[in-house]
């Protein structure tokens, strides 16, 4: 068998940039058709979100459980 090196070396600038060329849109077709037979992505189901304690509430608590600390936050 014939060494295949004629194939990438003994081009010219022009040559070898049109060859990188044809690599990288046959690159992007195969990835597209790779996505294409993806399945489709289950729908997302938002998060419940439960509340949450407020600065001000904290601070609420913190000063009816230690009343020595009340206006520390000041």
């Amino acid at each position: 068998m014939a060494e295949p090196s004629y194939i990438l070396f003994h081009k010219s600038l022009e040559q070898a940039r049109r060859l990188g060329a044809r690599g990288g849109r046959a690159h992007a077709c195969n990835q597209r058709a790779r996505r294409a037979r993806l399945p489709a992505p289950l729908p997302t189901v938002p998060l419940l979100r439960t509340p949450r304690e407020t600065t001000a509430q904290a601070i609420a608590v913190l000063d009816a459980q230690f009343p020595w600390t009340r206006g520390a936050e000041k």
